[in-house]
C-alpha cells in the first residue's frame, strides 16, 4: 500500500466535521499499519494535526487511535509508547472544558493511556484482548499473586472503559432521536470499540475471581467482589440502553447480561457463567460500509414518503403520466387502467408472499441457530463443571498424597532405624563368619602341620632302619664308623627341633581355640544386646504411635470442647435476645425496614460461610479455626435481626407486626436448635440451618413489604424542605413549652390542694420533657450541618440533601413525627388539668414522642462520623429526652393513683341487696368493657394499617416510587 494512499485515509477519517469516521477511511489506515508493520506513516501525519485546538479532530482522532491499537499491527503499540506523554498532557488540557467534546477527549485520552500500559505491562494480551482460557491462565503464569494482580489491573482498565461510557451518555440529549444525528453518531461510534473491550474485561474477570476464590480466602477477596458488583451493574445498565439506540442495531449485537452477577463464593456456579458475545454483521464489518438514513426509526410520514419516493423512482416522478391517474388524458381506457392495478395487486401479494416466506424461512434458520448455540453453551457449561470437578479431585488427592507421603516418611525413619541394627547385626555376623573362617584355617595349618610331623616320624622310622642297616654295614664295614656316628647325632638334632616346632604349634592352636572361644562369646551377647535394642525400639515405637493416637484423641476432644463452650456462648447470646423481646423496656425500641434487611442479609451470608466452615470441620476434625469465629458472627447477627425485627414491628401495622415478631421468634428457635445440634456429638454431622434460613427470608419478605415509599418531592427542594420541617419542628415545641407554661400559671392561680400538686407535677414533667426535647432539636441541627458539610465537597447543600434523598426523606419524616408528637401530649396535658382528659392518652403521647425523637436520632446519625463531638451531644441529648418520658409517664401514674385513692368507694353502709345489686352492675360494667376493649383493639389495628399505607398521603410521598 502506498503510503500517499494512506496518508490521505487519514486525512480523511481525522477531520474537524462531526460526524462519524468512515469505516472504509478506518479499515485502510488498519490495513496500512499491517503493511509497513508499525505505525511510524499514522503519527507522522497525526503529529501534524492541530490535536490541541480542536475537540471534534481530537476525538475522532481517538477513535481511530483506539481502533489501531485493537486491529493494527502488534508493533502499533511499541510505535506508540513514546506519545504517551503526550496524551496525558493533552488530556489533562482538555479536561478544563467542561462543555463539548472536551471531557470526552480527556477521558477518551486517559482510557487509550491506560489500555497502552496494560497491554505493555501484559505482553500475552492482544490488542483486541481475545484469548482461549488456556491463554488466560498461561498469562497468569500459574501463581496466585499474578492472577490477583492482574484482576486488579483488569478492574481498573474497565473502569476507565465504563467511564467513557457513561460521560457520552450524559453529553446526550436522549429526549430526542440522537442517534439519527450525525453529531450524536460522531458521538456514538467510538462506543462499538468499548463495548467489545467490555465484554472480553468483563467475562477474563469473572473467571479471574473464581480461580482466585479457589485459593484465597473470601474475606481476602471481599474488595475484588465489591468492585466487581459495582461494575456489573454499571455494565449491565450500560449495554441495556445502547442495545435500543437504533444507531447500534446493525452495527454491532450488543449481548444482555445476566439478572444477577455470578455467586463467587460457590466454586459451582462457574459453571453457569456464559461469556458475552458481541456480533458484528458482515454488511457492517465492510469497508465501505457507513451509517444510512435505514437506521432511523421514522415515523409513518416518514415512511410513506419514502415508500413515494421509491415509486416515483420505478414508475415515474410524473403525476401527469401515473397510470393510476384516471383524470388525465393518456388515451388509455379504465378497463386497462383496471387490469393493470390488478396485475400490480397481485404482483404485490405474491412479493409480500414471497416476503413472508422469506422471514418465516430467516425465522425458523436463526431459532435453529439459537439452539445449536444454546446447546454448544450447555456442552461448555458441562465440560467447564467436568473440568471443576477433575480440579477438585485432583486437589482431594493430591492432599491425600501429600499425607502417604508424611505417613511414608514416619515409616521409612522407623525402616531406617530397623536398617541400622540389622547393620550392625549383619557387621557383627560377618565379623563372627570372618573369626570362623580364620579357626577353620589355624586347624588346617594344624592338621598340615601334624600331618608334616607324621611324615618326619616316618623318615625318622626309616632312617632308624637304614641306621640299623648302617650298623650292620659299620659292622661289616668298620672304615665307616666315625661317619655314621656324625649322622645319627645330627638325627637326634633335628628330631629335637621337630619335636620342639610341634610344641610351640600346639601352644599355638591352644591359643586360637582360646581365641575363638572369646569371639563365639562375644557374637553371642553382641546378638542378644542386638537382639534386645531391636525389641526395646519396637516397644518405644509402639508406645509412641499409642502417645501420638492419644494425643490426637485429646486434640480431638479439646477442639470439641472448645466448639462446645462457643456454641454455648452462641446459645446464651440468641437466648438474650428472645428474652429481650419479653422485657418492657424494649416496647420503645424500634427500627427501619431497611436496616432490619440489611441485618437479614449479612445473616443469610454468614450462614453460608458457616455451613462451608461446618463441612471443613467434619472433614478435618482436628482444625476448629474455621468453624469458631463463624458460629460467633452466626450468634451476632441472628441476635441483631431478632432485636432489629422486633423493634421494626413496633412501628408496624398489627397484622404485620406480629406475624415479624412471630417470625423473629421462630428464627430464634431455629438457631438455638441448630445450635444444639453443633454442641452434641451424635448430631454434629447432621447439624442443618436450613429452617433458619428460611425464617431469615420471611424476615425479609415482612421486610420488603414494610420499606416505606419515597417522597415526592422535587430533588431541589428538599434540602427547603429539611430546612422548613425543622424550623416548623423547632417552633412547635416552642409553642408547646409556652402552652405548658400558660396552664401551668392558671393551674397555680385557680386550682388548690390535692389537684395543684397533681397538675404541677404533671405539667411541671412536660415542662421538662420539652426542654429536653428542644436540646436534642438543636444537637440534631449540628450534626446535620456537620455532615452536611463534611460530604457535600464542592456542591451545595441542595444538592447534597438531593443526592442523599432517602436520608434526607428520613430527616424530614421524623421532623414532622417530633413536631406533632409534642402538639398532641399538649392537647392530652390541658385536657388532663382540666379534668376532662385521661393520664392514659397522656402516657401514650409521652411514648408516642419517645419513639419519634428516637427516629429523629436514627435518621441524624446514620452519616455521621462516630467520632464526632455533635454525634456524642446528640446521643447525651436523646438519653435525656429518654428519662424526662420516664418522668412523664411515672408522675402521670402517680397523679392517676392518688386520684383513684380518693375516689375509692364505701361500701360499709350499704345492704346486702344493695351490694349484690352494685355486682351485677359491676359485672355488666366489666363485660361492656371487655367488648369496648376488643373493638377498640380492632380499630387500633386497623388504623394502623390505614396510617401504613396512607402515609404517603399524609406525608406527601409517592407510593409508586419504588416501582
Amino acid at each position: 500500500m502506498e503510503v500517499g494512499k494512506m496518508t490521505v485515509s487519514i486525512n480523511k477519517a481525522i477531520n474537524t466535521q462531526e460526524v462519524a469516521v468512515k469505516e472504509k477511511h478506518a479499515r485502510t489506515c488498519i490495513l496500512g499499519t499491517h503493511h509497513e508493520k508499525g505505525a511510524q506513516t499514522f503519527w507522522s501525519v497525526v503529529n501534524r494535526l492541530p490535536l490541541s485546538s480542536n475537540a471534534v479532530l481530537c476525538w475522532k482522532f481517538c477513535h481511530v487511535f483506539h481502533k489501531l491499537l485493537r486491529d493494527g499491527h502488534p508493533n502499533v503499540l511499541k510505535d506508540s509508547v513514546r506519545n504517551k506523554n503526550e496524551l496525558s498532557d493533552m488530556s489533562r488540557m482538555w479536561g478544563h472544558l467542561s462543555e463539548g467534546y472536551g471531557q470526552l477527549c480527556s477521558i477518551y485520552l486517559k482510557l487509550l493511556r491506560t489500555k497502552m500500559e496494560f497491554h505493555t505491562k501484559n505482553p500475552r494480551f492482544p490488542g483486541n484482548l481475545q484469548m482461549s482460557d488456556r491463554q488466560l491462565d498461561e498469562a497468569g503464569e500459574n501463581d496466585v499473586n499474578n492472577f490477583f494482580q492482574l484482576t486488579v489491573e483488569m478492574f481498573d482498565y474497565l473502569e476507565c472503559e465504563l467511564n467513557l461510557f457513561q460521560t457520552v451518555f450524559s453529553s446526550l440529549d436522549m429526549s430526542r432521536s440522537v442517534s439519527v444525528t450525525a453529531a450524536g453518531q460522531c458521538r456514538l461510534a467510538p462506543l462499538i470499540p468499548v463495548i467489545l473491550d467490555c465484554s472480553h474485561l468483563y467475562d477474563y474477570t469473572v473467571k479471574l475471581l473464581f480461580k482466585l476464590h479457589s485459593c484465597l480466602p473470601a474475606d481476602t477477596l471481599q474488595g475484588h467482589r465489591d468492585r466487581f458488583l459495582e461494575q456489573f451493574r454499571k455494565l449491565k445498565d450500560l449495554f441495556y440502553r445502547s442495545s435500543n439506540l437504533q444507531y447500534f442495531k446493525r452495527l454491532i449485537q450488543i449481548p444482555q447480561l445476566p439478572e444477577n452477577p455470578p455467586n463467587f463464593l460457590r466454586a459451582s456456579a462457574l459453571s453457569e457463567h456464559i461469556s458475552p458475545v458481541v456480533v458484528i454483521p458482515a454488511e457492517a464489518s465492510s469497508p465501505d460500509s457507513e451509517p444510512t438514513a435505514d437506521l432511523v426509526d421514522m415515523d409513518p410520514a416518514s415512511q410513506q414518503s419514502l415508500f413515494d419516493n421509491k415509486f416515483d423512482d420505478i414508475f415515474g416522478s410524473s403525476f401527469s403520466n401515473d397510470p393510476f391517474n384516471f383524470n388525465s388524458q393518456n388515451g388509455m381506457n379504465k378497463d386497462d387502467k383496471d387490469r393493470l392495478i390488478e396485475q400490480l395487486y397481485r404482483e404485490i401479494s405474491a412479493l409480500k408472499e414471497e416476503l413472508e416466506n422469506f422471514k418465516a424461512e430467516s425465522h425458523r434458520l436463526g431459532v435453529q441457530l439459537r439452539g445449536r448455540i444454546s446447546e454448544r453453551e450447555a456442552e461448555l457449561a458441562e465440560q467447564l463443571h467436568l473440568k471443576q470437578q477433575a480440579l477438585d479431585e485432583s486437589d482431594f488427592l493430591r492432599t491425600e498424597l501429600e499425607e502417604l507421603k508424611k505417613q511414608r516418611e514416619d515409616t521409612e525413619k522407623a525402616q531406617r532405624s530397623l536398617t541400622e541394627i540389622e547393620r550392625r547385626a549383619q557387621a557383627n555376623e560377618q565379623r563372627y563368619t570372618k573369626l570362623k573362617e580364620k579357626y577353620s584355617e589355624l586347624v588346617q595349618n594344624h592338621a598340615d602341620l601334624l600331618r608334616k610331623t607324621q611324615e618326619q616320624a616316618e623318615v625318622l622310622e626309616t632312617l632308624k632302619r637304614e641306621l640299623t642297616a648302617s650298623k650292620q654295614e659299620l659292622q661289616a664295614l668298620q672304615i665307616t664308623v666315625q661317619s655314621s656316628l656324625q649322622s645319627e647325632a645330627e638325627c637326634s638334632s633335628r628330631t629335637a627341633g621337630l619335636e620342639q616346632e610341634r610344641d610351640s604349634l600346639v601352644t599355638a592352636l591352644a591359643a586360637l581355640q582360646a581365641e575363638l572361644q572369646h569371639l563365639k562369646a562375644a557374637r553371642d551377647s553382641e546378638r542378644e544386646s542386638s537382639s534386645q535394642r531391636l525389641e526395646t525400639l519396637q516397644t518405644q515405637l509402639g508406645e509412641k504411635e499409642s502417645r501420638e493416637q492419644a494425643l490426637q484423641q485429646r486434640l480431638l476432644d479439646e477442639q470439641f470442647a472448645v466448639l462446645q463452650c462457643t456454641v454455648w456462648e452462641a446459645e446464651q447470646m440468641v437466648q438474650d435476645s428472645l428474652n429481650r423481646l419479653e422485657d418492657p423496656t424494649h416496647i420503645s425500641c424500634t427500627s427501619s425496614a431497611d436496616y432490619l434487611l440489611c441485618r437479614a442479609l449479612a445473616a443469610s451470608d454468614c450462614i453460608e460461610r458457616l455451613q462451608g466452615a461446618h463441612g471443613t470441620y467434619l472433614s478435618n476434625r482436628a482444625d476448629v479455626s474455621s468453624l469458631l469465629p463463624c458460629v460467633a458472627l452466626f450468634a451476632h447477627l441472628i441476635s441483631d435481626t431478632i432485636l432489629q425485627g422486633s423493634a421494626t414491628a413496633h412501628m408496624a401495622p398489627m397484622d404485620p407486626a406480629d406475624l415479624l415478631s412471630e417470625t423473629c421468634k421462630q428464627c430464634g428457635s431455629e438457631a438455638l436448635r441448630y445450635l444444639g445440634a453443633l454442641k452434641d456429638e451424635a448430631s454434629l454431622a447432621r447439624a442443618d440451618c436450613t429452617a433458619v434460613r428460611n425464617c431469615l427470608s420471611r424476615i425479609s419478605t415482612i421486610g420488603e413489604e414494610l420499606r416505606p415509599k419515597g417522597l415526592d418531592v422535587e430533588q431541589d427542594e428538599l434540602g427547603d424542605l429539611v430546612d422548613k420541617e425543622m424550623a416548623a419542628t423547632s417552633a412547635a415545641i416552642e409553642t408547646a413549652a409556652a402552652r405548658i407554661e400558660d396552664m401551668l400559671s392558671k393551674a397555680r392561680a385557680g386550682d388548690t390542694g390535692a389537684k395543684l400538686e397533681v397538675n404541677e407535677r404533671i405539667l411541671g414533667s412536660c415542662t421538662d420533657l420539652m426542654q429536653a426535647i428542644q436540646v436534642l432539636v438543636l444537637a440534631s441541627k449540628d450534626l446535620q450541618r456537620e455532615i452536611v458539610e463534611g460530604g457535600r465537597g464542592a456542591a451545595s447543600p441542595k444538592e447534597f440533601y438531593a443526592r442523599n434523598s432517602r436520608w434526607t426523606e428520613g430527616l424530614i419524616s421524623a421532623s414532622k413525627a417530633v413536631g406533632w408528637g409534642a402538639t398532641v401530649m399538649v392537647d392530652a396535658a390541658d385536657l388532663v388539668v382540666q379534668g376532662q382528659g385521661k393520664f392514659e392518652e397522656l402516657m401514650v403521647c409521652s411514648h408516642e414522642i419517645a419513639a419519634s425523637t428516637a427516629q429523629l436520632v436514627a435518621a441524624s446519625k446514620v452519616k455521621a462520623d462516630k467520632d464526632s463531638a455533635n454525634l456524642a451531644r446528640l446521643q447525651q441529648a436523646s438519653r435525656g429526652v429518654n428519662q424526662a418520658t420516664a418522668r412523664v409517664v411515672a408522675s402521670t401514674k402517680s397523679a392517676k393513683s392518688q386520684i383513684e385513692e380518693k375516689d375509692t368507694m364505701d361500701f360499709s353502709s350499704m345492704t346486702l341487696t344493695q351490694i349484690k345489686r352494685q355486682e351485677m352492675d359491676s359485672q355488666v360494667r366489666v363485660l361492656e368493657l371487655e367488648n369496648q376493649l376488643q373493638r377498640e383493639r380492632q380499630k387500633l389495628g386497623e388504623l394502623r394499617k390505614k396510617h401504613y399505607k396512607l402515609a404517603g398521603v399524609a406525608e406527601g410521598w409517592d407510593e409508586d416510587a419504588a416501582e
